[in-house]
């Protein structure tokens, strides 16, 4: 059991893996049981979930920095995204960074269209030759963070994926065309929640290819039959929640709303900083360790440390729940 900014963690030491799954807060992991608990007691009923959907919809909006009712909710960033592809018209050339996550370049080249991959310090420079660029803030494979300030600059539009940022990198986006981000990375939630921000110039070329019931107005009027009645705001794009997934975003949001986000950036980054600087490696100002060292992966599995490997390296990150106690265990491990 670990304390941390007010709340509590069953994480053990050596957990560097958040970057493929983030560790509940106890109140959020409490908040999900509840709920399976009136769920298999036959006590819970659909619009119970609506409040909760409300309050994580509102929770990621505050911090990616835009208005709630620009934000739809889904399950994954692939499929939001969908209604991004399905929008640009035919001819349309996006701009990646080489090696994206797929998530965000897959829907765009299944759509048909022209995807190019640059290295990332061509990004900014390449940007107006195209109609969309599409990159992460952080980096899944490394935790680059990506030019923001002359993304905004370029003039392009631009699509944004936050899931390796939110919850730890403190972010004011709302002049994005899209931002997309999941729930089970830093925002410590159940993996099947996704939302999706809407700029408003970005409104009339996002479809709802998935409009279902959810997506109506008020959704338990929209439950039966036609015309078609989608709400008159981003709620348009939303598909029919995750329940339990929401339920637990609601709870961890809600505490992470209420943090001082400039103090968990520098607790994360600090501790990847400071293994960096242990293994003489520059700093970088990222969560997000990457070590191309043959043999390390398996040398810090064996000894208790949790990572992953992306892109042939060892990759460790490092959440707020982190102490230096980590650093001493991969730097032992190591």
């Amino acid at each position: 059991m670990r304390s941390a900014f007010g709340e509590r963690f069953d994480v053990p030491v050596g957990y560097l893996n958040t970057a493929s799954i983030g560790i509940p807060p106890a109140t959020a992991a409490d908040a999900v049981a509840a709920s399976v608990d009136d769920w298999r007691r036959g006590a819970a009923n659909p619009p119970d979930f609506d409040g909760p959907t409300a309050a994580a919809r509102a929770g990621w909006a505050g911090l990616v920095g835009v208005a709630p009712e620009r934000v739809a909710t889904g399950a994954s960033v692939s499929q939001l995204l969908a209604g991004v592809a399905a929008g640009l018209p035919d001819g349309a050339r996006v701009l990646a960074v080489e090696g994206e996550f797929t998530s965000v370049t897959f829907p765009f080249a299944a759509r048909g269209l022209e995807v190019v991959e640059v290295p990332a310090a061509q990004l900014v420079e390449r940007a107006p030759g195209f109609d969309l660029v599409a990159v992460s803030v952080v980096q899944s494979a490394d935790g680059a963070i990506a030019d923001l300030a002359g993304l905004r600059a370029a003039g392009t539009r631009v699509l944004l994926d936050a899931t390796q940022a939110a919850g730890w990198l403190p972010m004011g986006l709302d002049w994005a065309d899209w931002v997309v981000g999941a729930s089970y990375k830093w925002v410590l939630a159940p993996r099947g929640a996704a939302w999706l921000a809407v700029g408003e110039r970005a409104a009339e070329l996002t479809k709802p290819v998935h409009a279902g019931w959810y997506a109506g107005e008020d959704p338990w009027d929209t439950v039966y039959g036609l015309p078609l009645r989608l709400a008159g705001d981003a709620r348009a794009y939303d598909l029919s929640p995750v329940w339990l997934a929401q339920v637990g975003s609601a709870a961890s949001l809600a505490w992470l709303g209420g943090l001082d986000l400039e103090q968990v950036r520098a607790h994360c980054a600090g501790l990847a900083d400071s293994l960096r600087a242990r293994l003489d490696l520059p700093p970088a100002g990222s969560a997000i360790v990457s070590l191309d060292r043959p043999g390390a992966a398996e040398a810090l599995r064996e000894a208790g440390v949790r990572c992953a490997v992306r892109a042939g390296r060892a990759r460790l990150a490092f959440a707020l729940y982190n102490t230096e106690e980590d650093v001493e265990a991969v730097l032992s491990a190591l």
